[in-house]
């Protein structure tokens, strides 16, 4: 397989197939096969289910953790072997089924065999609901947040909040600052942006990005992957979605 982005094509393509992603309130779903992500770190709790066998990670220290579903709590530095077929949930800190999480975690990768045959039946509810646990102004604050653009003096006088108590807030209830908060926002909205077939430059500014270049970057660090590898799936998705939609079909 060859390296540089004419490889990364070529491995996306034989994956694409098989792949799904959806974006719901509160989470996001891939199942399909997995990449070998590289290092990354999530703001947003991660469960990683095998369809068959096992699912595998490796943590900072290059432990291999192995069971038939595991879970990664936000900010735990994390890498994703290559997988035949896995499901893999994306649920953000600030909803309901975050709760319930933090209530499984550790402080690293821990197992989690109960959720083996997690559906996203069983997700959605909870994912719309906020959370019951974090403070009311630090979830408003993640919503201001997870709308656009704003500034930390800003929105911290719309929680009625200094910003160093918010900042507090957040490092304390998230274990992560808002900042990264905003980034993995803005990540959601330029992914939203590229389903709806928008070109990557666009994605990147609907997003708050800079540019493509700053876009690939974050994606590369908070996920693991880049744009040119999950544009594919995206894309294939929506046009899935087209033709089932499309009259006579």
């Amino acid at each position: 397989m060859g390296d540089g982005p004419a490889g990364e094509h070529e491995e996306t393509a034989s994956l694409v197939t098989a792949a799904r992603f959806d974006v719901g309130h509160g989470y996001a779903l891939y199942q399909g096969p997995s990449w070998d992500t590289g290092f990354h770190r999530h703001a947003a709790f991660q469960i990683v289910a095998a369809v068959q066998g096992e699912a595998a990670l490796v943590d900072a220290s290059g432990t291999r953790h192995r069971a038939v579903a595991l879970v990664v709590p936000p900010m735990v530095r994390h890498r994703m072997p290559v997988t035949t077929e896995l499901r893999v949930f994306f649920v953000e800190p600030r909803c309901s089924y975050a709760d319930r999480l933090r209530e499984r975690c550790g402080p690293g990768i821990s197992a989690v065999p109960e959720l083996r045959d997690l559906s996203e039946d069983d997700v959605r509810p909870a994912g719309a609901r906020p959370s019951g646990e974090l403070d009311p102004r630090l979830l408003a604050a993640m919503d201001e947040l997870a709308g656009g653009p704003v500034t930390m003096p800003d929105l911290a006088r719309r929680v009625e909040m200094s910003p160093q108590r918010l900042r507090g807030l957040a490092r304390s209830q998230l274990g992560m600052p808002l900042a990264r908060w905003r980034v993995w926002s803005q990540l959601r909205r330029a992914v939203e942006a590229l389903r709806e077939g928008r070109p990557l430059a666009e994605a990147a500014a609907a997003g708050g990005f800079a540019d493509q270049a700053h876009l690939t970057r974050w994606m590369r660090e908070m996920t693991g992957l880049t744009p040119a590898a999950v544009l594919p799936v995206l894309r294939a998705r929506t046009g899935a979605d087209a033709a089932r939609a499309a009259p006579g079909t």
